[in-house]
């Protein structure tokens, strides 16, 4: 959008304003009735539209060519003028979404000083819209663990492309920022991002929040679809959309068009979909609760997110990104971890993953006395009973068992822990747990505990025998 288009059935007048705009720096182009009008603004959306209301010998008058840009090109000004100019055709060009309405003959410095206001309006709305995407998206990926990184090398892949992303993990694993971190990387990055939580929107309200809806009353009012075009959009939990809503989601990926709730017009937008699952969809499908061939439409690229189970080793990365982003956004201390802080964290059950930790972190900042290190007292270990005198409480369970049997239990769980806790990596284990490393792999075999890849990472577990 670098021009300014000029559309009056007057040459005279298509020239005088050209030739005025051309010599005060702008860069013009003209059209003489609707047709060349929307061909050109199909070739390329101008900067500015300055309209003529009346146009001879067209299929469409100015209001048509007004409504039809407001409807594709909503970011494009327009400026009416008329040479049969009245209160009324002012105030329906207005309605309909003009920037100004000018009466012929007009006079130059008004109709300059129109332009100005329109355009920088046009810039600032557009700056708005750019500050507001950067202020709640979060694509920074943390971590380094080998899950992580396998994760970050298929996200790379399909930056790059337009194809269509099923990002599938257990909640709170960060599904979100993976999606963000894919549309920041991609050619559609200065585009909006938008998200649709279909867990959160009532079923009965679905297709007015995606595809918008006209009223006589208000009007045009854009949905999320609208609202996304030239970017991305992104159907967090998309388990949970109707399926009535499906059917019509299925017919826009194939259409790339649609219409509002009460309305007549088809919608043109340009998106990729990028949609999340924390369900075998697969299984949803065999209950009749998602289509298959949305399924297939959305599922072209399926990738993994894995649980924080998966990645402890990013743990303690993740907690310090935590607390300094509750620092500069909250103000809130700015604390370290001890290393008796870190090794806990790693060790416990995390059924909430990366949005558990950062909210576990938020809590301990808030109510932590001091701004010294974050002690193991300060964080919840529901497992794990001491008394006052330091001993530890016996897990009804475990108290049950003979002493070689508990004893093997416990050293079976504990080394269990170790091993995730530094990713499958048996010398770090190794020389945490104080043993050599031979002695360590001749104990793991003693205890059936193998480890085996998952998500790009080692991960331990106890070998169940086959029959």
């Amino acid at each position: 959008m670098s021009d300014i288009l000029i559309v009056d059935d007057e040459r005279d007048i298509r020239e005088l304003i050209s030739d005025i705009l051309e010599d005060e720096g702008f860069v013009t182009r003209r059209a003489g009735n609707s047709d060349e009008c929307m061909a050109a603004i199909n070739a390329e959306a101008p900067a500015l539209l300055i309209l003529d209301i009346w146009l001879k010998d067209s299929r469409m008058d100015g209001i048509d060519i007004l409504k039809t840009v407001k409807r594709d090109n909503p970011d494009v000004p327009v400026v009416i003028i008329s040479g049969h100019g009245n209160i009324e055709i002012a105030v329906a060009a207005i309605k309909q979404g003009a920037y100004d309405f000018i009466e012929k003959p007009f006079n130059i410095d008004q109709l300059m000083v129109v332009i100005r206001r329109a355009m920088e309006a046009s810039r600032l709305r557009s700056e708005n819209s750019t500050l507001k995407r950067r202020e709640v998206s979060n694509a920074e990926m943390i971590g380094q663990s080998a899950a992580f990184r396998a994760l970050q090398g298929q996200l790379e892949k399909v930056t790059k492309s337009n194809g269509r992303v099923m990002l599938s993990g257990p909640a709170g694993s960060g599904k979100e920022v993976a999606a963000r971190y894919i549309h920041a990387n991609s050619n559609r990055a200065g585009a909006p991002f938008v998200s649709v939580n279909c867990a959160s929107i009532a079923p009965e309200r679905m297709e007015e929040v995606l595809f918008g809806r006209e009223t006589a009353e208000r009007g045009v009012e854009p949905g999320l679809l609208e609202e996304a075009h030239g970017g991305v959009i992104f159907f967090d939990e998309v388990a949970d959309m109707p399926q009535g809503t499906q059917s019509k989601i299925l017919r826009v990926l194939v259409d790339q068009q649609f219409q509002r709730v009460g309305g007549a017009d088809k919608v043109r937008v340009d998106l990729r979909v990028i949609s999340s699952t924390n369900r075998n969809l697969e299984h949803e499908i065999n209950e009749g609760r998602f289509r298959q061939e949305l399924y297939h439409r959305l599922n072209v690229v399926p990738i993994e997110v894995p649980s924080l189970e998966e990645r402890r080793e990013d743990i303690p990365v993740l907690a310090e990104y935590f607390i300094e982003t509750c620092h500069a956004t909250q103000g809130l201390p700015r604390r370290e971890l001890s290393d008796e802080a870190v090794a806990l964290m790693q060790t416990l059950v995390w059924p909430g993953n990366v949005r558990q930790l950062k909210n576990l972190i938020e809590r301990v900042l808030i109510l932590g006395e001091g701004t010294g290190p974050i002690e193991p007292r300060e964080l919840p270990n529901d497992e794990e009973k001491t008394t006052d005198d330091g001993r530890v409480v016996l897990s009804g369970a475990l108290a049950t068992l003979p002493l070689r049997e508990a004893r093997e239990a416990f050293e079976r769980e504990y080394l269990l822990t170790q091993i995730n806790r530094f990713g499958g990596n048996i010398s770090r284990t190794a020389s945490f747990v104080g043993m050599e490393r031979s002695a360590l792999h001749r104990k793991l075999k003693s205890l059936g505990v193998v480890t085996s890849s998952k998500a790009g990472a080692r991960v331990a577990r106890v070998d169940e025998p086959t029959d």
